[in-house]
C-alpha cells in the first residue's frame, strides 16, 4: 500500500447537487423548490412558524424571573483555597480577595464580589477580604488563625429608593 493509493471508500463523500442546470438534471427550473411563494426565494428563514399553530416556545408555561435587586456572588469554598495554597497558586501571606482569587482560577464571574462558604478543611494562616461569608466559613479561617474581613456594599437599590421615598415625605409635610 502507497500513500497515493489511499481514497475514502465508495460513497464517503456525496457530491454536491447542482441546482438550476436544466430539465434533464432533475432539479432545473425551479431547484427543488416548488412553485412560487416566499419559501421559493433566496433569503427566506421561517424559524418556529408552525403554519399559524402557536409555536412551541411560545406554548410551554414560563418559569422564575429575573431579580433586579439580586446578587450576584462567585462562590469560593475553603477545600478550594486551600488547595492552591498548597499548589503555590496563592500566597498564604498576602491577603487574599476577589482580584487574587479570580486569578488563580476559583472566582468566575461574580460582580458583586466573592462569598466564601465553609465546605473541606483549611490549615493555613490566611486572611481575606470579601464581600461575603458563611458562619462556618469565618469560623473556620478563625480557627486556624486567620480572619475575615467583610466588604460593606451599603444598602440595596431598592432600599436606598424607599429611604429617600421617607425623606421626601417627611420633607413634604413640614
Amino acid at each position: 500500500m502507497k500513500l497515493s493509493d489511499i481514497r475514502d471508500n465508495d460513497g464517503a463523500r456525496k457530491g454536491r447537487i447542482r441546482v438550476g442546470r436544466g430539465i434533464g438534471s432533475g432539479k432545473g427550473k425551479t431547484s427543488g423548490r416548488g412553485q412560487k411563494g416566499q419559501k421559493s426565494r433566496s433569503g427566506v428563514a421561517v424559524k418556529g412558524f408552525e403554519g399559524g399553530q402557536m409555536p412551541l416556545h411560545m406554548r410551554i408555561p414560563k418559569r422564575g424571573f429575573n431579580n433586579p435587586f439580586g446578587t450576584d456572588y462567585a462562590e469560593a469554598n475553603l477545600g478550594q483555597i486551600q488547595a492552591l495554597v498548597d499548589a503555590g497558586k496563592l500566597d498564604a501571606k498576602a491577603t487574599i480577595d476577589h482580584a487574587a482569587l479570580k486569578a488563580a482560577g476559583i472566582a468566575r464571574g461574580g460582580k458583586d464580589g466573592v462569598r466564601l462558604l465553609g465546605k473541606g478543611e483549611i490549615t493555613a494562616k490566611l486572611t481575606f477580604k470579601v464581600a461575603g461569608a458563611s458562619k462556618g466559613a469565618v469560623a473556620a479561617v478563625e480557627k486556624a488563625g486567620g480572619s475575615v474581613e467583610v466588604i460593606d456594599r451599603g444598602a440595596p437599590e431598592h432600599e436606598k429608593k424607599a429611604a429617600r421615598a421617607e425623606a421626601n415625605k417627611a420633607a413634604r409635610a413640614k
